[in-house]
């Protein structure tokens, strides 16, 4: 009777629905790629310490994705759900807000280990530098194109304006804060950049010779 009682525990485990234990064990296994990702970058998030960290097989593990960069992207997104595209009327308030939303992500820590690992592997490996693209234009950047080509449509900004150039200059001085210089990321200096950024994009293109 002693040893039945005992082993109910693990029938209980056995039966419990197989859609449930997929979703567990791709909970486990994202939980600790990102772990990995925070501590380590991309160098150190191979898919045996993702095993071992996790206690899920990797058999398993390739179930679900198909390889280490698809594992890597879908971690990835747990860095930052994808910002809501602000709709003020202005196109200074709606970038202002985007921008020191992004700022308040390079502050944090975990930012400061993923990001420069992700561009250091982009270099080298093709399916990262996809991943990389990917993230950009769907995570990071997608906000601030749709509210300058939103801005754009009600004449706010000259047509002329390549949206792509208005981000870099939006942008790059935050990358060049966090990364380079190392000064602070404060709201004064995000709202200087905003102001500079758009009051070239809204001068009038000079013309060709």
């Amino acid at each position: 009777m002693k040893r039945k009682h005992e082993a109910a525990p693990a029938a209980q485990d056995e039966s419990e629905p197989s859609d449930q234990r997929i979703r567990r064990s791709k909970e486990a296994v994202l939980a600790a790629t990102f772990t990995l990702l925070t501590e380590t970058g991309f160098g150190g998030a191979s898919i045996d310490e993702v095993s071992r960290r996790s206690g899920v097989a990797k058999t398993t593990i390739y179930r679900h994705w198909p390889s280490r960069s698809a594992l890597l992207l879908d971690a990835c997104a747990k860095l930052g759900s994808k910002p809501l595209v602000p709709d003020t009327g202005s196109l200074r308030d709606d970038v202002s807000a985007l921008a020191l939303g992004l700022a308040a992500q390079l502050a944090g820590a975990r930012w400061a280990v993923v990001l420069p690992s992700i561009i250091d592997a982009a270099e080298r490996d093709p399916e990262i530098a996809a991943l990389h693209g990917r993230l950009n234009a769907d995570l990071w950047m997608a906000a601030f194109r749709t509210v300058i080509e939103r801005a754009q449509e009600r004449k706010e900004l000259p047509r002329d304006r390549e949206p792509s150039a208005v981000i870099a200059s939006l942008v790059g001085p935050l990358f060049y804060r966090r990364w380079f210089s190392r000064e602070a990321l404060d709201e004064p200096f995000v709202r200087q950049v905003v102001a500079t950024a758009l009051g070239r994009a809204g001068r009038k293109a000079p013309r060709q010779a």
